[in-house]
């Protein structure tokens, strides 16, 4: 990617220590850049505000659009709102992801056969907003979806169209600018992901962080764990003392236990590979008319027993 750097400075995450400044002095130095950001209310910080009046945890899941099908998708997410879901992550299904384990790769070759684009995945954002749908959505892409629709086409449909975040798992902050830069205009908050591995480098990334902080609890790509990254407490807990913004985990977490393990140390849980698993294995019963109903209970009662 060959972007042209943005010749404004946004301020630190930490101006104390680049200006001199008191902590109580940095702490609204950081206030005032995320208002500034953000001149109108973004559906996830509200969301996020209200869970911590009274200390919820947000329980955020992924699906990938269009897996089995357009239809089931948008039924899937009218139960993840009923089920307890506080935002969503719509999955874009790419070709070639880096981040996704197999059971998510799985998902995103069943939607390609569906010839599902992140257009679609826009446009499943506005149908479930005209069904009603209230929880805010993350769009989880990678870059070059984005690239080539053009990044003002990509940013007024996204905006008009109901997306409230955004996740871009292979661009780097380094290189983000010119993406921040539309986002903010828009009114979509771009979601940084830190990993125990970017321990140097948290606060660069923090830096421009809108919306939440997604932190990621393992190394490797997404999938079900028993265990996670030795450390990821700690981890946990110093991304929170270097950010004001909503701090949530993902990458494995996969069952209650695992939610109620992190929801303590964190603001809100992702869970992805669980729930597009358990599509995949209902998939024959979704095909089926007699069958679909039943199905798409199952599904909302496996999310509704991670909402803690």
């Amino acid at each position: 990617m060959n972007m042209q750097p943005n010749p404004t400075r946004r301020t630190a995450l930490n101006p104390a220590s680049e200006s001199g400044l008191s902590s109580g002095a940095a702490e609204e130095a950081v206030f005032a850049d995320t208002a500034a950001a953000f001149p109108r209310p973004n559906a996830i910080e509200e969301t996020f505000r209200r869970l911590g009046e009274r200390r919820g945890t947000a329980l955020i899941p992924f699906l990938t659009v269009g897996d089995p099908d357009i239809e089931t998708t948008l039924e899937i997410i009218e139960r993840l709102e009923e089920a307890g879901a506080d935002v969503l992550e719509l999955g874009v299904p790419y070709s070639d992801p880096l981040a996704d384990g197999p059971v998510i790769q799985r998902a995103s070759a069943r939607a390609l056969q569906q010839l599902i684009t992140v257009r679609t995945c826009l446009d499943v954002a506005r149908q479930a907003r005209e069904r009603g749908v209230k929880m805010p959505f993350v769009l989880f892409t990678y870059y070059n979806p984005v690239l080539q629709m053009e990044l003002d086409a990509f940013f007024e449909e996204a905006s008009g169209h109901g997306i409230s975040g955004l996740i871009i798992p292979d661009l780097p902050h380094e290189e983000a600018e010119e993406m921040l830069e539309r986002a903010d205009r828009a009114n979509i908050a771009l979601i940084p992901l830190v990993a125990p591995t970017s321990s140097e480098r948290i606060d660069k990334i923090l830096r421009n962080g809108r919306g939440f902080v997604y932190c990621v609890s393992s190394l490797g790509v997404t999938g079900e764990r028993a265990s996670f990254h030795e450390g990821v407490d700690d981890f946990i807990r110093e991304v929170k003392s270097r950010t004001q913004l909503p701090v949530a985990v993902g990458f494995g977490i996969s069952g209650r236990e695992q939610v109620l393990r992190f929801s303590g140390l964190c603001d809100g849980v992702v869970v992805g590979s669980a729930i597009v698993r358990t599509i995949e294995t209902l998939i024959p019963e979704l095909m089926n008319a007699d069958k679909r109903e039943d199905a798409l209970l199952q599904i909302r009662e496996f999310v509704a027993e991670l909402k803690v």
